[in-house]
């Protein structure tokens, strides 16, 4: 199997600086996921791996959070179904209004999901917030929560399958502090936040003197 990390690297996807994370914490270690999704043979290659770590688990549908996660559920659904000559489906969660993630009824997905046998897939994980809200989504539309595989776990200590209450693998580790406003080191806080990759933009506007 091929070094996760290694195939990010090789897109430029891994960047040192100063960054903000969609939790709000500081980040020096940032995984750019724009800078590595439109290379759809490294998307085909990662999402393999996350296709034969599930093979054996009768999944039927694959879901990833709008918009990142959309080229790996289907990928991954096209691995898996090359794999087991059975039908997997793609789908995808999205956004709600008030910050959560939920299946749209307007397509369908709701209908699709429900009853079906899950694999939920994510790129990269530092609080786990986020993909919290889209396993939320699939339980409640009535999808049956098989496993969540991750790309990469920035924080293994705390980001296990004790904490989703579901199966979980991570295909690559990259341990990185993320630090609150009131902990953030000298250090960092001499580099400028970047606000081109991550919520850079947003923190600088929400803190920029009035």
């Amino acid at each position: 199997m091929d070094d996760v990390l290694a195939i990010l690297k090789e897109a430029g996807a891994i960047v040192e600086g100063h960054f903000i994370g969609i939790s709000g914490r500081h980040l020096s270690v940032y995984v750019n996921k724009d800078a590595w999704l439109p290379r759809t043979d490294l998307v085909s290659k990662v999402c393999r791996m996350i296709a034969e770590s599930n093979a054996e688990n009768g999944i039927e549908a694959v879901v990833g959070p709008a918009v990142g996660g959309i080229p790996l559920s289907q990928w991954t659904a096209h691995h898996l179904s090359q794999l087991t000559g059975k039908t997997v489906l793609s789908l995808f969660t999205e956004k709600t209004q008030d910050d959560g993630q939920a299946f749209s009824s307007r397509r369908g997905y709701d209908k699709l999901v429900k009853g079906k046998r899950v694999l939920a897939v994510e790129d990269t994980v530092t609080t786990g917030g986020s993909v919290m809200k889209s396993l939320n989504a699939i339980r409640e539309a009535g999808g049956e929560l098989i496993h969540l595989t991750i790309i990469v776990n920035r924080d293994p200590a705390h980001i296990n399958s004790e904490l989703f209450g579901v199966a979980m693998n991570a295909l690559a580790e990259l341990p990185s502090e993320s630090y609150a406003e009131e902990e953030l080191p000298e250090w960092l806080k001499q580099i400028p936040v970047n606000t081109v990759l991550g919520h850079g933009a947003k923190y600088m506007k929400e803190h920029s003197q009035p």
